[in-house]
């Protein structure tokens, strides 16, 4: 079981409260998850990653292990501690601005 810690307004919009708890077949990547999440909660299609390419939003980070995994190939696996649901994976709207 993978937890998943949504923003708020993502929250709101899957209508869920607090972490989102999926079951990923298969290894435990970025990407898996974000298929799982959508799979699951359809109305997240196109928020966190493009339509089309997949890739990760701009203004969307991804953290687990108080590591910053926005970078990471989405096919990584990630880490052991969120594969076994010990820790969240965080998905995180980025601020910007000055």
């Amino acid at each position: 079981m993978i937890r998943v810690v949504l923003p708020a307004h993502l929250r709101t919009l899957a209508r869920v409260d607090g972490e989102v708890r999926l079951d990923v077949k298969g290894e435990v990547t970025q990407h898996s998850v974000l298929d799982a999440l959508e799979a699951r909660y359809p109305m997240l299609q196109g928020t966190i990653r493009d339509y089309g390419t997949l890739k990760r939003r701009a203004f969307v980070r991804f953290f687990a292990c108080e590591q910053d995994l926005s970078h990471e190939s989405p096919d990584a696996l990630l880490p052991e501690a969120v594969a076994t649901g010990a820790e969240p994976f965080l998905i995180v709207g980025a601020m910007a601005g000055g």
